[in-house]
């Protein structure tokens, strides 16, 4: 029974929306993963799907599945490049990871339209301005 399974509470790990650089024609954005704890988190998995409306029709884009291997403490990784097309939909990531030989799983969900210039912050770890979720949550 799902009651009887432990709460496995994801803390210090963070996704952000990255702004990597900025020219006339348009700007590259990225998705990272950040561990902030001081373990390494290893065996990561992340999912992400966007969905929503656009042009008064639903949208559902591709579910994307990466590999990402093992962070160290105080570190990031790529996801994946993501276009400013998809911002005005919800981004979801689905991240699952192992502690110790234990599992811990947690969705992120970037809300349509917000991931704008006014909600930019500097990003811990990166240094970079982005959009950020998770973190001491």
């Amino acid at each position: 029974m799902k009651k009887d399974l432990p709460e496995n509470i994801v803390s210090d790990i963070s996704i952000a929306v990255v702004l990597e650089s900025e020219s006339p024609t348009g700007k590259v954005w990225n998705v990272y993963l950040i561990n902030e704890k001081n373990v390494p988190i290893k065996n990561v998995m992340v999912s992400s799907k966007g969905y929503g409306i656009k042009d008064e029709k639903e949208v559902k884009t591709s579910i994307l599945r990466h590999f990402i291997g093992d962070i160290d403490p105080q570190d990031y990784a790529k996801i994946e490049a993501i276009d400013e097309q998809v911002f005005g939909l919800t981004n979801e990531y689905w991240l699952s990871y192992y502690i110790d030989g234990t599992i811990y799983d947690k969705k992120y969900i970037f809300l349509p339209e917000s991931i704008v210039d006014d909600n930019l912050i500097k990003i811990p770890v990166l240094n970079k301005p982005g959009v950020l979720i998770g973190g001491n949550n």
